[in-house]
């Protein structure tokens, strides 16, 4: 009997769609099965191949936009701009693709060449998010499509129809449906796609827990790639004399847009002693007039809920333990609507809490510390495992110069927000954000490997010392 998971709005509980939960083992085979003529595939037909699906992305946007706005909750502006990097990340994958893993032929003293060409790995699992349900995945398999894998994509349970649209728009525009597999499912599903024998190599986004499960994993397997994109306890600096209005909109830009599930998130405020009332003071300001609310309200929300009861049940949790630990509420975390996740945006000055956890709270939450002495404040934003992204803002570049060799972070910032990473950049962090993989314009280098030859047209050589006589 055929098992169904669904899928439904957070923002009213309707119900999306019901899709059949998908064989790991049947996904792999069939992908397997295509892998070969995929590969053999002329790069220039998969370059084609692939900017015909960025020109039906294009074609069915209103659709595809819709339908994550609904699955995930986030504002249909917020919505257009995700299928907006789906179509983008075709183009500059392409560039990647020639830049960082393309063929390179250059002759050698004596006769004969040295050539440098990229392979693809076979089969790629891809395990993806649901907090941008099409852009991230999607960062992970057009790189590895146009390097000549195959793709078994495994959604998060929680936005499987995001997903099945998207590998919809990958077949219309003639990428062999064997080359990309959806396995819709929930972590027993993921975890029979993770263990199986016959993938070449897996590539995930998610939490740094399951991250963590998955490197134990492979750990015994060095033949199979594995990236990891996890998550950040983010820090910003606000120091000297910035904009303070200025520095609010970056603050509420880091913390709360996608209402704070980002893995770039601003999760941690530090601030100059004596700027702290007066940057309080606009801060406040400007999230008291945030709007949040359902995907299609007008006016637009700056924010939607958080992406189901459960997680909402979890932050409100976490935020009362820190408040029980001593954190001051400067904004509380409160439901706006009884059964449904639709969040405030919380601000606790979390100064006077001892042993705060590094956890990484997914949602709209800010803790806000002061500091006495800059030194002081890149400690406090080293005082985690994570490294991800961090921001100074500040009018000092010399300032921000002490500020760059000092943090530890895959993502620096200046007078810009955590979240404002460029896909034309690469996209990782270090310690529990990542494993010296990144996304982003690098996934290029994990999606193929490189392979050394040295050639000549016919044989030739000679020993010239060692031999008898």
């Amino acid at each position: 009997m055929t098992e169904f998971l669904s899928t439904h709005e957070p923002a009213t509980g309707a119900l999306i769609t019901e899709l059949p939960i998908g064989d790991a083992a049947r996904e792999v085979a069939i992908a397997r099965a295509a892998s070969i003529g995929w590969a053999m595939t002329p790069l220039a037909e998969r370059i084609a191949t692939l900017q015909r699906f960025a020109g039906i992305v294009r074609e069915r946007a209103e659709a595809f936009a819709t339908l994550i706005a609904r699955e995930t909750g986030k504002p249909l502006w917020e919505a257009k701009t995700e299928v907006d990097t789906v179509v983008a990340k075709v183009a500059i994958s392409i560039t990647a693709q020639a830049e960082r893993a393309g063929e390179r032929v250059t002759d050698q003293p004596g006769g004969g060449c040295m050539a440098l060409r990229h392979r693809p790995h076979g089969v790629l699992a891809v395990l993806g998010p649901y907090n941008f349900p099409a852009h991230l995945p999607n960062g992970h398999i057009v790189p590895a499509l146009l390097a000549g894998n195959a793709v078994v994509f495994k959604p998060s349970e929680k936005t499987p129809a995001t997903a099945a649209f998207l590998v919809d728009c990958y077949h219309a525009a003639g990428v062999p449906e064997g080359a990309v597999r959806l396995l819709i499912g929930g972590p027993d599903q993921g975890r029979a796609l993770a263990g199986h024998d016959d993938i070449d190599g897996l590539l995930f986004t998610g939490s740094a827990r399951t991250g963590i499960a998955l490197n134990r994993q492979f750990a015994e397997r060095p033949e199979k790639i594995l990236a990891l994109e996890m998550g950040g306890n983010n820090p910003i600096i606000v120091w000297d004399d910035p904009d303070l209005d200025a520095a609010a909109a970056l603050i509420v830009q880091s913390a709360y847009t996608t209402a704070g599930q980002r893995c770039t998130a601003g999760r941690r405020l530090i601030v100059e002693d004596r700027l702290y009332d007066p940057l309080m003071k606009a801060l406040t300001a400007l999230v008291d007039r945030l709007i949040v609310g359902a995907p299609f309200d007008e006016p637009q929300p700056f924010m939607g809920p958080v992406i189901d009861n459960e997680a909402a049940a979890h932050l409100l949790e976490r935020v009362s333990d820190l408040i029980a630990g001593g954190a001051k509420v400067i904004r509380p975390l409160e439901r706006i609507v009884t059964d449904r996740p639709l969040l405030t945006p919380a601000i606790l000055d979390v100064s006077g809490v001892t042993d705060r956890p590094d956890d990484e709270l997914f949602g709209p939450v800010l803790q806000v510390s002061r500091a006495a002495d800059f030194t002081d404040a890149v400690t406090q934003a080293n005082a985690t495992r994570y490294g991800l992204s961090a921001s100074l803002i500040s009018p000092s570049r010399e300032r921000y110069e002490q500020f760059w060799i000092g943090i530890r972070a895959g993502i620096v910032n200046w007078n810009r927000p955590t979240n404002g990473a460029a896909s034309s950049a690469p996209f990782g962090g270090i310690g529990w954000s990542g494993n010296h993989r990144p996304s982003a314009y690098y996934a290029a280098d994990y999606c193929a490997y490189p392979v050394a030859s040295a050639e000549a047209d016919s044989a030739a050589a000679s020993i010239p010392v060692g031999l008898r006589a």
